[in-house]
């Protein structure tokens, strides 16, 4: 059985995402009782569905012959550009952030929308934590996959009712 803790300096605590397969962290970081207590910033939702990472929301553009040389050994492929300037009609927002873009590799862009679909259900004391703060996690357990992916606005996971899960 997974337990859960609020100390975060609990040495059974796993952290990140995982390359291979793994079986569930022994404990599990959640929100005390009288902060869960204050009540959900979002729906109180148990389940949700591995669909794989989203994809480049801009346009990509291939690697200048500059951009190879220092950055081939870590197999980019492509480079996205966050456009701050999108045109009318464009069918992307406008971005506002920091970052000027991000570097893909193939296998980024392949792994794009290619969940295991399993449907992962999660301990109450869990989920409240969710519902509190939605940003509180940076990954969550795939049952189907047994690793621990990436969770945001730009994670694999889906609630049942389609929103991302950790946005």
């Amino acid at each position: 059985m997974v337990g859960t803790t609020s100390d975060r300096n609990d040495p059974r605590l796993g952290h990140g995402v995982d390359d291979a397969p793994v079986p569930q962290n022994e404990t599990y970081l959640v929100l005390a009782d009288t902060e869960r207590a204050k009540g959900f910033v979002r729906p109180y939702r148990d389940s949700y569905r591995h669909v794989g990472p989203t994809g480049p929301v801009y346009p990509l553009r291939d690697l200048t012959l500059d951009e190879h040389e220092r950055y081939d050994d870590y197999g980019y492929v492509k480079y996205e550009e966050y456009l701050r300037d999108v045109p009318a009609g464009a069918s992307y927002p406008s971005y506002n952030g920091p970052a000027t873009g991000r570097f893909w590799t193939q296998a980024q862009l392949d792994s794009v929308g290619k969940g295991c679909g399993a449907i992962t259900t999660m301990g109450r004391s869990i989920a409240e934590t969710y519902a509190r703060n939605p940003h509180f996690y940076g990954s969550t357990y795939c049952v189907g996959c047994q690793m621990h992916r990436g969770v945001g606005e730009h994670g694999e996971f889906v609630w049942l009712d389609g929103t991302r899960v950790g946005s």
